[in-house]
Formats: C-alpha cells, sequence, structure tokens
C-alpha cells in the first residue's frame, strides 16, 4: 500500500508522487484540470463519486485493479464521502451484519449471536 495516508487525498498524492507522475503530467493523462486535483489532494475539494473517473485516476496512476491501493482508493473515496462501497452494500448478508460493526467500532459489545455470524462470513470469505 502507498502509505499509512487517512484521506484521500493524502492517499492520491502518496500515489501519484511514489510514481514521480507531475501534476501537471497526471491531469494531462487523466483529462483532468490541475486546480481540481491540486484541491483534491489538499483535501480542499472532496473526491469524485463517478466510477468511471475514480477509474480513470487509478489507472492513471498505475494502480492495478484489484489490489490492495485499488480498493483503498476506491474506499477512501466513499469514505470522504461518508458511504459505505458499494460492493460492500451489494453483499446482503454483510450488510446484515454492519450494526453490529458499527457498535463494534463505537467500543459497544455485540450480541453472541451477531459475533458468531460475523465470524461465519469472515472465514467463508
Amino acid at each position: 500500500m502507498a502509505g499509512e495516508s487517512k484521506s484521500f487525498g493524502d492517499f492520491f498524492k502518496s500515489l501519484r508522487k511514489k510514481k514521480r507522475i507531475t501534476l501537471r503530467e497526471f491531469c494531462i493523462k487523466a483529462s483532468a484540470d490541475p486546480a481540481n486535483i491540486s484541491r483534491l489532494e489538499r483535501g480542499a475539494m472532496p473526491p469524485p463519486q463517478d466510477t468511471d473517473i475514480l477509474e480513470r485516476y487509478a489507472k492513471t496512476l498505475g494502480i492495478k485493479a484489484g489490489s490492495d491501493d485499488w480498493y483503498t482508493f476506491f474506499d477512501l473515496a466513499a469514505a470522504d464521502h461518508g458511504i459505505i462501497p458499494k460492493d460492500i452494500m451489494s453483499d446482503s448478508e454483510v450488510v446484515k451484519m454492519l450494526p453490529a460493526f458499527f457498535r463494534t467500532l463505537r467500543g459497544q459489545k455485540p450480541t453472541e449471536e451477531e459475533m458468531r455470524k460475523l465470524a461465519a462470513k469472515v472465514k467463508r470469505s
């Protein structure tokens, strides 16, 4: 992974710098506006929500589809908008377990049944 970045913009910029791609070079290759990409990297502008744009940016950054960086890229883009990634929401079993997961994150204890279901789902993955 490209580092311990906490936001989409940080992650994006670290990937771009790691690949030694200038901001202008990236924008030319990705058909993007340099001012917007600069704002994006600084966190002054949210990441795009359009999957096609995100894929274009990821490919321009040399991120391999299906890699850890690929999922981190898309997950951070969703998280910066306060949403759960679409691929997660398409799995009905996972969606049913989200309340237990959220309670766990808040330091609240999920029920024993919820923990069994979550453990079974993780084992199947």
